[in-house]
């Protein structure tokens, strides 16, 4: 029978991994608290274990993304369209307060909204959500208090949902708690999580995929299907993890797994698409007809060319890019010499989805960012790409500052959003390239150097391959017969492999 991943509690003090032993950025930079841990250190003996400190860690980062909201706090949401993107504080959240409905109370996917909108947008789990904060929001006061009120409340619901996912991330990989520090430091994690609500449906995912990992394959399905009731992306997930389940032969927990993200989507929109089905298909058609928009590699073509291509067009030419994309992670997994881990496919579909899509919305990388970590927990390469996202969010502003300034011109012209683009696109592509170097070189990925199989993979971890194809067919078929390099990771930090 395969091994099961051992839990927090079953994990010897001595089988954790910390960053500062194998990773000479994480180690460079533990200077600034004190150094590298000892060999002797404690680090489940007392009340401070690594994933009390990583969430405390990530709140404290969380409010410091807040604190860069308060120009925005103090007026510029109201008083000047073009100062809250000069100083990058903006969000949807107080100025969809009114805009939808929900200073007036109306009750989303129920009541129309007056204009061209007519309902709301966002999927049922998320529109609960949003109106969840609206009962919270006192109702006294001017429209500018109530949207004030309205983003705290939120801002205290979403940091509820940053602490959720520091502590799945980090007892994701039971030997690897520190990882999750990645997530909690990250900076375009702090300044994009109260943009939107997105942190409901990457805590909803970063659940499921600590449930999976501990091999309770029920209990992810609900999960991923309560995520995909708030974003569609997380349904994404169900694809790469379909063919590890067919490389590995686990179609019950599979099974178990898509039943129970049908079911519980079902639960949560039966209901509303009953009794208020225009309503409730509003997000569906508007994706559908949303036009090319920001971020996207869509939007430089458009504003490069005479002729644009129709929505259309793009819509039929990004779904086929996608479904490319689908089938090349597939054939990737049935070929690879060795499986790979849930978390790396996981990040891979997410990115194709993002790459390819016709709109790159700033906090989109809040749903990558969880993924990333488990996908490859490396300080350098986390950090690249964190660098050419906080570029693209700074980037994003000024484009709008510029266009939204009339005759002053403040802000970032056309021809330099597109280089923000750019650099998101790269640094995305960048990470992806890694990832898919990890795979086919097994030997090279981070978490496998420890004697690892796939610590998040549950029931894929160390199980035997049932079906294979191409070279991968003539291998050794059980993972544990060709694991990675070993790393006695009690030796001094000197034996650090810097060719990761």
């Amino acid at each position: 029978m395969p091994s099961a991943e051992p839990t927090p509690a079953s994990v010897d003090e001595s089988d954790l991994v910390p960053p500062t032993r194998n990773d000479e950025v994480a180690r460079s930079g533990s200077e600034l608290i004190g150094g590298p841990l000892g060999r002797r250190a404690l680090l489940g003996t007392s009340w401070w274990n690594p994933v009390r400190v990583i969430a405390l860690v990530a709140i404290g980062v969380f409010a410091l993304g807040l604190v860069q909201k308060a120009p925005c706090y103090d007026g510029a949401w109201f008083f000047g369209a073009s100062s809250q993107y000069t100083h990058a504080c903006y969000s949807d959240i107080p100025h969809l307060y009114q805009g939808r409905g929900f200073a007036d109370g109306l009750v989303p996917y129920f009541d129309k909204l007056p204009g061209d909108m007519q309902y709301l947008e966002y999927p049922v789990l998320t529109g609960v959500f949003m109106e969840v904060a609206a009962w919270l929001t006192p109702g006294s006061g001017s429209i500018q208090d109530q949207e004030q009120w309205y983003w705290m409340v939120n801002a205290g619901m979403l940091m509820a949902c940053a602490a959720v996912i520091v502590v799945c991330v980090s007892r994701t990989h039971a030997r690897r708690p520190w990882d999750g520090l990645l997530v909690a430091l990250a900076p375009a994690f702090a300044l994009t999580a109260t943009i939107n609500w997105d942190l409901l449906a990457v805590a909803l995912t970063a659940s499921a995929m600590l449930m999976w990992a501990r091999g309770r394959s029920l209990a992810f399905g609900v999960l991923l299907g309560l995520a995909t009731a708030a974003k569609l992306y997380p349904v994404f997930l169900l694809g790469p993890l379909f063919v590890l389940c067919w490389r590995a032969g686990k179609w019950r927990d599979f099974g178990k797994a898509l039943g129970g993200a049908v079911v519980s989507w079902l639960v949560v929109n039966l209901p509303v698409m009953f009794f208020a089905f225009d309503g409730w298909s509003k997000f569906y058609t508007f994706s559908q007809e949303r036009g090319v928009d920001f971020g996207s590699f869509w939007l430089i073509m458009a504003q490069n060319s005479s002729d644009p291509l129709s929505t259309e067009t793009v819509n039929t030419f990004a779904t086929l890019l996608m479904l490319l994309a689908c089938a090349g992670i597939a054939a990737l997994t049935l070929t690879a010499p060795r499986r790979p881990r849930f978390a790396q496919l996981a990040f891979l579909i997410v990115a194709a989805f993002i790459l390819t899509n016709k709109v790159y919305s700033p906090q989109y990388v809040l749903w990558l960012v969880p993924l990333a970590v488990l996908a490859r927990p490396k300080w350098r390469d986390f950090l690249i790409w964190q660098a050419c996202e906080v570029a693209y969010f700074l980037g994003i502003w000024m484009y709008l500052a510029y266009t939204t300034s009339g005759n002053a011109h403040k802000g970032l012209p056309t021809d330099g959003y597109h280089w923000a683009i750019g650099l998101h696109l790269m640094g995305t592509a960048y990470l992806c390239a890694m990832v898919l170097r990890d795979i086919l070189m097994p030997e090279r990925d981070v978490v496998r150097l420890a004697g690892d199989d796939d610590p998040s993979g549950g029931v894929l971890d160390r199980a035997e391959d049932v079906f294979v194809l191409g070279a991968a067919a003539h291998r050794p078929r059980h993972a544990a017969q060709f694991d990675g390099p070993q790393v006695e990771w009690g030796s001094e930090p000197g034996t650090t492999d810097r060719s990761l």
